[in-house]
């Protein structure tokens, strides 16, 4: 586990997090910008302020703490399956902190170290917290993978074969391709994680290869192959009745724990005045979600809006764009970056920096 020590004190810290915040900000402005810029609205934007129906501000509110809720009560009922002494409320705050971290990082890389160590300030052995993201990730594969196809197969998401023209493609085109891609690289991780050696093997063989010209690369490779191995090692505590069990619910807490990314888009909709088909609306926030999944900046920051006011622009009129697009912002991320902030915050009085210098620091019990 000395990997993920390392990664939480390289990712866990406050310089860290404090530019990954800086930079989301300072992106999230440029993207905003340049939506203004395009829609050349600034005068309606101020109008459009007054349009606001308060109600949905709420619900946007109570949307955003998903975050926290859901994505903590997946990791509780994930975890006390090999380690039934995990606290509810402490799983939730990491919950909440590992997407706090993630909004701050480029594709989420903050987001494991960070709840992993939330875990631990909680009581949780570090290999639980592991075994607990392993399994937060696969419970997520297969919500999509299932989900995704089982609403198309219903007949959901329709009237988007009339929405949208890009390169002659409409909207539930690009939702089913998009689909297509996230679904075969989740099979692809999965089939790494459940038969792993092949992949293994091929991994070492290319170690072997390398090493003679870059020991660096060689060095790379042979962590991906321990990794490989871990990841398995952790699967087969859930080879069971009861640990599929907890996968299962796992699967369906997944829907909570993507809350804020899944119906923000629907609430700012409704914030603003406007009624639309729910699923479609579902659908296309979907898609956005799979697009910004591996995007470069923190949080999305910038390319999200800008992708955001795009695909939603086939509900949203151009003077309401920007409004839309700032509050879809503050019930995706804002909410729980500013909840984060004060977190970590009263983390850092009581010290991070043993975690800074390697070691993990006990935690007072008056703290958890």
């Amino acid at each position: 586990m000395d990997h993920i020590r390392s990664a939480m004190a390289t990712l866990v810290t406050p310089k860290v997090l404090r530019r990954g915040l800086e930079f989301s900000l300072l992106a999230s402005l440029l993207g905003f910008a340049a939506v203004l810029l395009h829609n050349r609205n600034y005068e309606d934007f101020l109008a459009s302020l007054a349009s606001i129906e308060p109600i949905w501000l709420l619900v946007g509110v109570l949307v955003a703490s998903l975050d926290w809720v859901g994505g903590g009560l997946r990791h509780w009922v994930i975890s006390r399956h090999v380690w039934p002494k995990a606290p509810l409320r402490g799983m939730i705050v990491a919950g909440g902190m590992g997407a706090w971290a993630g909004y701050l990082t480029p594709v989420h890389g903050a987001a494991g170290p960070m709840m992993i160590y939330a875990m631990k300030r909680v009581g949780v052995p570090i290999p639980v917290g592991v075994s607990t993201i392993l399994m937060s990730f696969i419970t997520t594969v297969i919500f999509f993978a299932v989900a995704g196809p089982l609403a198309l197969v219903l007949g959901a998401g329709r009237s988007l074969g009339q929405k949208g023209d890009i390169l002659g493609l409409s909207l539930l085109d690009i939702f089913t391709g998009s689909l297509s891609i996230f679904g075969s690289l989740g099979v692809l991780l999965l089939f790494v994680i459940l038969a792993p050696g092949p992949t293994r093997n091929g991994v070492h063989w290319i170690a072997e290869k390398v090493s003679h010209r870059s020991r660096r690369v060689a060095e790379r490779l042979e962590g991906l192959r321990r990794g490989i191995d871990e990841a398995h090692s952790g699967l087969i505590a859930y080879n069971s009745p009861r640990g599929w069990l907890a996968i299962s619910v796992g699967v369906v807490l997944t829907a909570a724990a993507y809350g804020p990314r899944l119906l923000a888009g629907y609430v700012a909709l409704r914030a603003i005045g406007i009624e639309a088909n729910f699923i479609d609306v579902l659908l296309l926030q979907t898609l956005i979600t799979f697009l910004l999944y591996f995007a470069p900046t923190p949080g999305a920051s910038g390319v999200g809006e800008i992708l955001s006011a795009a695909v939603m622009s086939v509900y949203v009129p151009k003077e309401l764009v920007v409004l839309y697009t700032l509050l879809w912002r503050v019930f995706v991320t804002y909410t729980t970056v500013a909840v984060g902030a004060v977190v970590f915050y009263g983390w850092l009085r009581t010290g991070l920096k043993g975690l800074e210098e390697g070691e993990l620091v006990p935690v007072p019990p008056e703290s958890r």
